[in-house]
């Protein structure tokens, strides 16, 4: 080969080299906040495989950081300002902490609604497109999903009937579980899912309402014996809605293709995913870890969840006043979208 040669074949590889680098440097560089640990099922089964996916289409222009367990501050609650004022880029959070300011999505955290998360999620982004566009200004809607059903979980003594929730302190998380904690006979307490171990611990609680999801990161299976769950082919307790949202101006300083590339991994098909996510692996997670420790999983029979759901239709009409007094018309009709949109979805699964 030739001197010259040898010149322009350095010359074509370090251009190469120079075009990978430039197409390895982030473009932007976005910051995701959520209340859980590390390794709980929302970061490392959800949005990490997420994350990573938009990062090959977008052929590294988009990276991520992420950071749990809150660490850029505030408190959970506080998550749908934070993406609002920039604090953070993205977030994963419960809008149910918020006690009234979201209350179409709230639909979905009524008791006995459904059978499944996958089906749940897409219904209610459905919802949120035709409904809820105004509870969501000022942020950029990602996804919507719910995590698995929740089920009682307790320390000394498990929940087989109505009467067994009698003198129980138990754990609620938003209004609507509050409602029910006290429709069933218990004393509800409050308190966002990190507290949840500590409450545990020091007796501050006899028990908590939350799905299989939280029970790995939380370790709850080793703070907790006892576990029940709703009747085979029955709906679950309740389930509790999440968003999964962008800071609006950051997505609007998006380059049309980065742009897609997020457009194309979001809304109905990622609210699809994250809901048989948690409808599949999340529940065999919970059940495999339950067995380990030794505890027991009981199983509601269908005659003691119709009396649960019997004290729980109330419930229904609180949420239809609620909606109606913050503006919005025919509560009952709203509620019955929700409710027809699940059963569109479950039947197409």
């Amino acid at each position: 080969m030739s001197t010259w040669s040898k010149r322009l074949l350095a010359l074509l590889v370090t251009a190469s080299l120079g075009q990978a680098a430039h197409a390895a440097e982030p473009e932007v560089t976005l910051k995701i906040h959520h209340q859980l640990p590390a390794h709980s099922v929302t970061q490392a089964d959800l949005l990490e495989p997420w994350a990573k996916k938009i990062t090959e289409e977008s052929d590294g222009r988009i990276q991520f950081q992420f950071y749990p367990s809150m660490q850029l501050g505030g408190t959970p609650p506080q998550l749908v300002d934070q993406v609002r004022d920039g604090v953070a880029d993205i977030i994963w959070a419960l809008p149910g902490y918020n006690s009234g300011r979201f209350p179409l999505i709230s639909a979905f955290e009524q008791p006995f609604m459904s059978t499944s998360a996958e089906a749940t999620s897409q219904a209610m982004w459905d919802f949120i497109q035709k409904h809820g566009q105004k509870e969501f200004e000022n942020m950029h809607l990602l996804a919507t999903h719910v995590t698995d059903g929740a089920l009682v979980h307790t320390t000394e003594a498990p929940i087989k009937t109505m009467s067994d929730f009698r003198g129980k302190k138990i754990r609620a998380a938003n209004r609507t579980s509050t409602k029910l904690i006290s429709l069933l006979g218990g004393t509800p307490v409050a308190m966002p899912v990190p507290q949840i171990p500590e409450a545990l611990s020091k007796g501050v609680v006899d028990g908590a309402i939350v799905p299989w999801d939280v029970v790995p990161a939380l370790k709850l299976h080793e703070l907790v014996n006892y576990h029940t769950e709703m009747a085979p082919g029955q709906p679950e307790l309740m389930y509790t809605a999440v968003i999964i949202a962008m800071n609006p101006d950051v997505y609007a300083k998006l380059p049309a293709d980065l742009k897609k590339v997020i457009d194309d991994n979001s809304g109905l098909a990622l609210s699809r995913q994250a809901g048989r996510l948690f409808d599949t692996q999340v529940v065999e997670t919970g059940h495999e870890l339950a067995r380990q420790e030794g505890n027991e999983v009981y199983v509601l029979p269908v005659d003691e969840q119709q009396k649960w759901m019997k004290a729980a239709k109330r419930l229904d009409e609180d949420w239809i006043e609620e909606v109606e007094d913050k503006g919005y018309e025919n509560g009952a009709a709203l509620l019955q979208d929700a409710r027809d949109l699940i059963d569109q979805y479950s039947k197409a699964q």
